[in-house]
């Protein structure tokens, strides 16, 4: 075996609706709740929650990374492999911005006009998966 195949492990990404992936990586980088962390094979076991934010995946060292947007879930880590549970994913390449950016002018209209804290969580919670969506794509933090 050479010493990339020993440096890498198993990585899944699954949603509620389907396995999105699943194979042999060298590194995961994921946006966890409390700062990004990444994942190299014999990592230390862990579970985090994960905020929305971008997975980024190498296969290989030196290869370009995979970037997969999440809505956040969950990441369960051990020495042999990562499984991240989505709540919902998609590629970074498949997100428009300008359809984002309409998004968000929907839910700030629907957040001001919220007569009631339930309407007011929900659309926060939207907005600021939102908003995250627009900076995986924009490389800028969205105010």
């Amino acid at each position: 075996m050479n010493e990339q195949t020993e440096n890498n492990f198993d990585f899944e990404l699954v949603s509620p609706e389907r396995k999105l992936m699943s194979e042999k990586v060298w590194r995961v980088t994921i946006p966890g709740e409390e700062g990004d962390f990444g994942v190299l094979a014999n990592h230390s076991s862990l579970v985090s929650s994960v905020r929305p934010g971008v997975i980024e995946i190498l296969s290989a060292q030196g290869d370009a990374p995979t970037k997969i947007f999440i809505a956040g879930g969950f990441a369960d880590v051990t020495a042999a492999n990562c499984t991240i549970l989505a709540e919902e994913a998609m590629m970074v390449d498949d997100l428009d911005q300008s359809e984002i950016e309409k998004e968000i002018s929907d839910l700030e209209e629907k957040l001001n006009a919220a007569t009631d804290n339930v309407e007011v969580n929900r659309y926060t919670t939207q907005l600021s998966i939102v908003k995250a969506k627009l900076t995986a794509v924009t490389g800028v933090l969205a105010a």
